[in-house]
């Protein structure tokens, strides 16, 4: 709806209540004329019998009221009626009134005077202006900011302005509309190019950037050894958020944050410039003094900006508490805790709520702060622009060009300086990103140099091996550890958790360095070869087997150069896995999801072991890699194991013990060190004194139970 059809309802909306006291503010401000005197006859007659107040500029709509009331600055002027005000030639009503008049009947040239600014020297500045006579009334003297005294000889300098709205020749106003419009549509074109250049340019880059950030930390954190990543600060998330957010960062820095600093330099350089040409002496004051306008910006941007993440720390208390009861909401409604968690809740907001209270003291009073620099500053300028017109040595057009084009790039410095902790941001995270990019492995499996065996026999030994983590340097795994496995012959790892068996088979596969020792691999230490082309020899089946967003054929033939179907099924059957991918819809074509949540533990656990026995190798590390599978499933498993460990060295670690009874040599671990080795007979001949001997029983015994 229009604005008067608006008004029309709402007055209508007013007369149907019927009210004792009926108020009208600008009532028909929204009218045209023909349907403001319609409306005005409707109101006259509403207002018969009740109390009405009116606030009008119209006051044509107003001449039949009891009282008139005329104010000025907050304070009551004339009161009384039409005809009694509009008598009175000095007063203000009737000034209005007259006023009113010659505006609408488009006589203002006959009421105001028209005056040319002839102090300005350089004659390009044209005013018009409303001038009234000495001894005019207050409300003549409104439309005029200044007054002619017919006594003095002094010429009037009328106020300059340059812009073509004053002009007197329509012909001209036109000309100079149009040269505005078509400098401007020019100027926006040139801007929208500049812009458009210099943001894909950076962004661009900074793209790029990421890019390669990316790929080349991906590339180094593959090469790092297996103990890095071991340490708290190297955890998945801590690394995937570095992948992510400090490559962003980066970007942010150089793409974003470097292309604000410069437009900001070159914002500036040209300011000043333009500034010190139109009027040095004032641009030189207003650049002594912007530092304020530049500290009053920086200090609301930046106070803003770290209120805003404080609250956020604040409130992420409460936030966590509300994530876990929302997620855990069959057991808190299970427990009718509710109330309790409100309770928490209304707890854990009471400290943010505190905290915002002292900031925004502490807010406000910077902000005012600020505020006040900035506007103290204007004054300044203001003040020493003004003193230099009455000087006659720059022009009113001068001083707003001037003040605004440096203010404004006062507002850009500062604005630009806000971003400060972002840079820092930046600045921590390409140091954090050059320690991982120079750091140098301790095993690097990409290092060409080292011995490439063709073939490997299978012959493992460890020789008075130290080891302790990395992360836990205190705490000793493995002392003086030795242990020597012939060729095609099997060894199995028992002992309580934690007594160093993945530790050993971490050892074999040089995923972890001896702190004093040496493993070897047919009698060569096993720091001499190359890794790649060792870990070719070398098949791995963990307790929890990692497979990847792929098909089950591109899970069982990862790592292996080249495998016909033949082979794959192959593998599939002696890892007892091939019935139940044949079972599935898609066959060996089914998706194992992310990490493989696709397929349960044992199914996962048996496409691993076939991954392992397609590549044939001469060494296998088996660590506990029947523990997913059901009995049924494991008594399977096991025989296809049996028959893949023969020719091969084979290391199995294992819990359940009735698994590795057929192994040629069990060695049992305690307190990095071995207790008991030998075959499954030789040990159970100790009766119970010995440890394999009693951890037998203690299986047997939770098993019949």
């Amino acid at each position: 709806m229009s604005g008067g059809q608006k008004q029309r309802i709402a007055i209508a909306r007013a007369i149907i209540k019927s009210p004792r006291i009926l108020l009208l503010d600008e009532a028909t401000s929204a009218l045209d004329t023909e349907s403001e005197h319609i409306v005005q006859e409707a109101l006259d007659l509403a207002s018969a019998g009740r109390t009405t107040i009116i606030i009008a500029h119209r006051l044509s709509t107003i001449r039949n009221v009891d009282m008139i009331v005329v104010m000025q600055s907050g304070k009551v002027m004339e009161l009384a009626a039409h005809d009694e005000l509009i008598a009175n030639e000095d007063g203000l009503y009737k000034s209005l009134a007259q006023l009113q008049q010659a505006f609408y009947s488009g006589e203002v040239d006959r009421v105001s005077g028209a005056s040319y600014d002839a102090g300005q020297a350089n004659g390009h500045n044209m005013n018009r202006r409303l001038s009234w006579p000495t001894g005019s009334s207050p409300a003549q003297s409104l439309m005029g900011d200044a007054r002619v005294n017919d006594s003095t000889k002094k010429p009037t300098v009328g106020v300059p302005s340059f812009k073509s709205y004053y002009l007197t020749d329509h012909t001209e106003i036109k000309a100079k509309t149009r040269t505005y419009v078509l400098f401007f549509v020019a100027l926006a074109v040139l801007s929208f190019l500049f812009y458009t250049i210099q943001h894909y340019n950076f962004g661009s880059m900074g793209e790029n950037l990421t890019k390669r950030v990316r790929e080349h930390m991906l590339t180094k954190l593959l090469t790092f050894e297996i103990g890095w990543f071991d340490r708290d600060e190297n955890s998945t998330g801590a690394i995937c958020s570095q992948l992510a957010k400090d490559a962003n960062a980066v970007r942010s820095l150089v793409g974003d944050r470097m292309a604000l600093v410069i437009e900001t330099i070159s914002s500036v350089l040209v300011s000043w410039t333009m500034g010190l040409v139109i009027s040095w002496r004032l641009a030189l004051v207003m650049i002594a003094v912007q530092p304020a306008i530049i500290v009053g910006c920086y200090t609301r941007h930046a106070l803003l900006k770290n209120m805003s993440k404080k609250s956020m720390r604040e409130q992420s208390k409460s936030s966590k508490l509300a994530a876990d009861a929302i997620s855990n909401f069959r057991t808190v409604t299970s427990f009718s805790s509710q109330d309790r968690i409100l309770g928490l809740f209304e707890e854990a907001q009471d400290g943010p709520r505190k905290e915002n209270i002292r900031q925004s003291w502490f807010t406000g009073l910077v902000l005012g702060t600020s505020v006040f620099l900035i506007t103290c500053t204007w004054s300044i300028d203001f003040w020493y622009g003004t003193k230099l017109m009455v000087e006659r040595h720059i022009t009113t057009k001068e001083l707003l060009q001037t003040f605004v084009i440096i203010v404004m790039t006062g507002r850009k410095i500062g604005e630009a300086a806000s971003m400060t902790t972002d840079l820092a941001k930046g600045s921590d995270a390409v140091a954090s990103l050059f320690a991982i990019l120079d750091r140098e492995t301790e095993i690097d499996s990409d290092n060409n140099v080292g011995y490439s065996p063709g073939e490997v026999n299978g012959q493992v030994k460890t020789l008075d091996v130290d080891f302790r983590y990395p992360s836990r340097p205190d705490v000793i795994v493995l002392k003086g550890f030795s242990l020597s496995l012939q060729p095609g012959n099997s060894m199995a790892l028992v002992g309580k958790s934690g007594s160093g068996k993945s530790t050993i088979i971490g050892l074999i596969e040089r995923f972890l360095c001896p702190v004093v020792g040496t493993v070897k691999i047919d009698n060569r230490d096993i720091r001499s070869y190359n890794l790649r082309a060792l870990r070719q020899h070398i098949g791995l089946v963990r307790q929890e087997p990692t497979l990847f967003a792929g098909t089950i054929k591109e899970n069982i033939i990862y790592g292996t150069e080249t495998a016909s179907e033949a082979e794959i099924e192959s593998a599939a059957k002696s890892a007892n896995a091939h019935d139940f991918i044949c079972s599935l819809k898609d066959g060996y074509n089914t998706l194992c999801g992310e990490r493989g949540f696709q397929l349960s533990g044992g199914q996962k656990q048996r496409v691993a072991i076939a991954r392992a026995i397609l590549k044939n190798p001469a060494i296998l590390l088996l660590d506990e890699a029947t523990s997913a599978l059901d009995s049924a499933s494991e008594k399977l498993m096991q025989k296809a194991l049996d028959q893949v460990m023969v020719g091969r060295t084979s290391v199995v670690v294992a819990h359940r013990l009735s698994t590795i009874q057929n192994c040629e040599k069990i060695t049992v671990l305690e307190g990095g060190g071995v207790v008991e080795d030998g075959t499954h007979a030789s040990l159970m001949a100790k009766g119970p004194s010995g440890t394999y001997f009693g951890m037998i029983k203690m299986q047997q015994g939770g098993n019949q139970h």
